[in-house]
């Protein structure tokens, strides 16, 4: 997806210098059509969905899910950004998490999106 996203972007001629500095953009394929995705219009809905099951810290039974990664608030969850595009939406190979499928290949691009363009790090 992050691919199909800077394929589009470069072909439209929208690239990350045109973008005034606001702090919003901070990926090549982030521009001015990129939708506006936050925590709260969209990231809450989908941690509280698809991680919390196993990442939440007052889960009894975490499935094997590290003590270290608990998902409670959002300050959790930028602090685990990276390792959450890496399992939820890889470059290369299937998605790690969550485990059992789940989000749609659309939720899936609106939280690669939040995490790489609308999060102040």
């Amino acid at each position: 997806m992050r691919w199909t996203i800077l394929a589009l972007v470069m072909l439209c001629g929208c690239a990350a210098d045109d973008i005034e500095d606001t702090g919003e953009a901070q990926d090549p394929f982030c521009g001015p059509e990129t939708p506006i995705v936050t925590y709260e219009t969209f990231g809450q809905g989908f941690v509280d969905t698809y991680c919390q099951g196993c990442h939440a810290s007052t889960t009894p039974n975490r499935q094997g899910a590290p003590e270290i990664l608990s998902f409670d608030t959002e300050t959790d969850v930028l602090g685990h950004a990276a390792s959450i595009l890496d399992a939820t939406v890889p470059l290369e190979g299937d998605a790690r998490m969550p485990p059992n499928g789940g989000p749609s290949d659309e939720d899936r691009e609106r939280l690669e999106i939040w995490l790489t363009c609308f999060v102040d790090y």
